[in-house]
């Protein structure tokens, strides 16, 4: 089965309908990540039906409320969820954000190469990006596959959504531990729990877990602390 069928087939499954263009465009930046991989360290997921589970399904599991939106994918590394999301929802305008610019110069090449619009990439830290006004309370929507704590992660991530905006964190499996030891991190940084998403994906039996924080009121401007303080002293009451 040639790999654009096999990526609609899987799609459907998440009762996404993605037409014939889209599934081949997703296939090709397959193409593209495993030949820069063999030169540069972007994922440890290579066989393809692992990327369309694990990296494609996974990153579409979202579901943009509305698509006329302004996205920011912090930590976006290879490309995830930021460029399966454009290519399943074009009208989206997303901004490709992480901290090393040699993956951005790759995710520029898939976005020349695929021909998308709308989209670009910013280098840096979510800490200093976060006070940027070009970028601060800017975003409808927030999105992260990093791995880090949820105290850490909303610290980096609510600073760029607009009030009655959301950050949607990706998680493995359950994360009701997580939810509770974040709840002071929600409330300083004027965020408010939504709902948790927990789902497995199709044909396989990973856990996932979407966590969907509101931001309900501007940010204090105590945050986001400084680089690198985030992640070494998570807000907690």
């Amino acid at each position: 089965m040639k790999h654009a069928e096999y990526i609609k087939n899987k799609l459907c499954k998440l009762n996404l309908e993605a037409d014939d263009s889209q599934c081949e465009q997703l296939a090709d930046f397959y193409e593209m990540l495993i030949r820069k991989n063999e030169v540069m360290n972007l994922t440890a997921i290579t066989e393809f039906p692992d990327v369309v589970e694990k990296h494609f399904m996974d990153s579409l599991a979202f579901r943009p409320e509305k698509e006329e939106a302004v996205l920011i994918d912090v930590g976006t590394g290879a490309g995830f969820p930021g460029i399966p999301l454009k290519i399943m929802y074009p009208k989206l305008q997303i901004t490709l954000m992480d901290s090393l610019n040699k993956r951005l110069v790759f995710l520029q090449e898939v976005i020349g190469q695929l021909g998308l619009s709308g989209i670009r990439t910013v280098h840096g830290r979510a800490e200093d990006l976060g006070r940027d006004r070009e970028y601060r309370e800017q975003y409808d929507y927030c999105v992260s596959r990093a791995v880090a704590n949820l105290s850490t992660l909303s610290e980096y991530c609510l600073p760029f959504v607009k009030t009655g905006g959301y950050f949607v964190s990706y998680k493995s499996g359950k994360s009701e531990e997580e939810l509770k030891a974040a709840e002071y991190a929600f409330h300083v940084l004027s965020g408010k729990f939504c709902k948790a998403e927990v789902f497995t994906i199709p044909d396989t039996e990973m856990e996932r877990s979407l966590i969907w924080i509101k931001k309900s009121a501007p940010m204090s401007h105590k945050y986001p602390r400084k680089a690198g303080i985030p992640s070494k002293e998570p807000l907690h009451a």
